[in-house]
């Protein structure tokens, strides 16, 4: 039993399991010509197009870079009722793809647990991943990150990509620059990519909101699941000093009202800058000192991807999808050195399950055993970061010197 667990082939029919399963969930929505989650606005944004002039007011879809518009409005291609389906399906094929460049080739033997991690992964964040941006971008970078150690330009064509669908994957391209030696070639081929893009944007008259994406957090307060947001959660469970939970309508937003929280949500911003740069720092501290490259952006994208997470004033449930492509590349790299990370986001992952989709309403009317489960996932995120920093920090000690007669 266990040999067959071990075969490419077993992980396809694990792979169709867990699509079926999904597939089943959501057709209890689009046979009904429904939607779920967030496929809802997307579907919106499809049929009122993408010119926010022509929205009167409602939410723009230039929220996320332009090639999310893309899948957006692929997924229109069968018609309204139809737009979750084929919103899976594209998802689907995606996710066959990564798994393909997971199980074949010079990965077919070490690819294979990591997969079925990935698979088990899916089974609690799918409710997530089958109906958010990130399921578009998460297998994008894995294979992004499959390639990065032997075609580090192909990693950054695919990552500069992934980065105007939605703009984390930057996050895994910045490790890779550093630690790659053909750094020039992927910056180049960022802009090449970037200006495709921005051509096309021009053509299809939407240029003037090509930057949109960039503005439009600083508008936001303090999520109510980002890490920063722990204190005032516990603050509205307690009812203290006014504070509470709140619906921001005009981003559809659970946030955190009380005292310092709208200091907190103005420092997140510049905070998240100086924890970027200190990862860089460490990343180019480590490469200086000998550390090994394809070990020094794999780690270095679990550090910069998670502080993206943690020092997000966001701090959105799909956030944990960032994490996966960068663990599954890790575990078929080490699995010995990547297994303590992978369980802390399987962890993660089963927290976040339990945030959304099955007792969020709870969450958000400050009910105490939630704040509690959502504090542990906070504080496993913190744990994860300091892990990164830690395992990061030592590619980048000098080795012990060799006695002249070894």
């Amino acid at each position: 039993m266990v040999d067959w667990f071990a075969r490419p082939s077993s992980v396809w029919w694990g792979f169709a399991v867990v699509h079926l399963y999904f597939l089943g969930w959501m057709a209890s929505f689009f046979l009904h010509g429904d939607t779920f989650s967030d496929t809802e606005q997307y579907r919106q944004w499809a049929m009122d197009g993408y010119n926010p002039a022509d929205l009167d007011g409602k939410i723009s879809p230039w929220v996320y870079p332009v090639l999310a518009q893309i899948p957006i409005f692929l997924a229109n291609i069968a018609g309204p009722d139809l737009y979750l389906l084929v919103w899976f399906l594209i998802i689907t094929a995606l996710n066959a793809a990564g798994l393909a460049f997971l199980t074949r080739g010079p990965r077919k033997e070490c690819g294979i647990a990591p997969a079925w991690w990935w698979l088990f992964f899916t089974v609690f964040m799918g409710y997530l991943s089958f109906a958010r941006v990130e399921g578009i971008t998460a297998p994008i970078v894995l294979i992004a990150l499959l390639y990065a150690a032997q075609r580090p330009v192909v990693a950054g064509v695919l990552l500069s990509i992934a980065t105007w669908i939605k703009v984390w994957p930057a996050a895994v391209l910045v490790p890779i620059v550093i630690a790659s030696r053909k750094r020039i070639h992927i910056l180049l081929s960022g802009v090449a990519v970037t200006v495709v893009v921005a051509l096309g944007t021009w053509l299809a008259g939407g240029l003037p909101h090509i930057m949109d994406f960039l503005t439009n957090q600083g508008e936001r307060g303090m999520q109510l699941e980002a890490t920063f947001s722990t204190p005032w959660v516990w603050l509205s469970v307690f009812n203290i000093a006014g504070s509470k939970m709140a619906d921001n309508t005009a981003i559809n937003s659970t946030e955190v009202y009380g005292p310092g929280a709208g200091v907190a949500a103005f420092l997140m911003q510049p905070l998240l800058i100086l924890a970027a740069v200190i990862a860089a720092v460490l990343l180019v501290r480590a490469l200086n000192r000998g550390a090994e490259r394809e070990e020094l952006f794999l780690e270095g994208s679990l550090m910069m991807v998670t502080a993206f997470i943690v020092f997000n004033k966001v701090g959105s449930p799909q956030f944990i999808i960032w994490l996966a492509p960068v663990i599954i590349a890790g575990l078929t790299h080490d699995w010995d050195r990547w297994k303590v990370p992978a369980a802390l986001l399987m962890g993660i992952a089963m927290t976040t399950f339990v945030i959304y989709p099955l007792f969020y309403t709870p969450l958000i009317h400050a009910h105490p055993v939630m704040a509690a489960i959502l504090t542990t996932r906070n504080v496993l995120l913190v744990v994860l970061l300091w892990w990164s920093v830690k395992r990061t920090a030592e590619l980048g000690r000098k080795p012990a010197a060799v006695p002249a007669g070894a």
